[in-house]
């Protein structure tokens, strides 16, 4: 099996939703796995607005990179500049690394709507991107 490693910084929402895209559009053939360079917690916006979606995360965990040292992986996906620019060695003979940034929608400092609005469009930018991914690596 192929093993696919998001990394964001917080691992609380764009790697959580690229995770569960993954997972989805892969038919859960892969292993794949999202950290953080540093843990943040599940962010709760993140976990309604896949539910929205029908997907259910609230049972993900946020992860620490390090945990996954020995894991060879195939592919590592940064789904953030910050994460991209301080991204840790991680020992994998021959992972491809791609790099992809979206707009961390928790930034977002207004009202109700507009920050659904902000998680929203943050996940269908993710949602795109991760189908696009499967099939364009025929992982599906």
């Amino acid at each position: 099996m192929k093993n696919i490693l998001v990394l964001c910084t917080g691992n609380s929402c764009r790697s959580q939703m690229a995770h569960a895209y993954l997972n989805k559009f892969s038919n859960k053939e892969y292993n794949i796995f999202s950290a953080g360079i540093e843990t943040h917690g599940l962010n709760p916006n993140a976990v309604s607005i896949l539910k929205e979606d029908g997907i259910d995360i609230s049972n993900y965990t946020s992860n620490h990179v390090d945990e996954y040292k020995s894991i060879d992986f195939n592919y590592i996906i940064t789904v953030c500049d910050h994460a991209n620019e301080n991204c840790p060695f991680i020992p994998s003979k021959n992972a491809l690394r791609i790099h992809h940034n979206f707009f961390d929608p928790s930034k977002i400092n207004g009202n109700a709507k507009e920050i659904h609005s902000a998680f929203l469009k943050t996940r269908e930018e993710i949602k795109h991107y991760c189908k696009a991914f499967v099939e364009k690596n025929n992982l599906s």
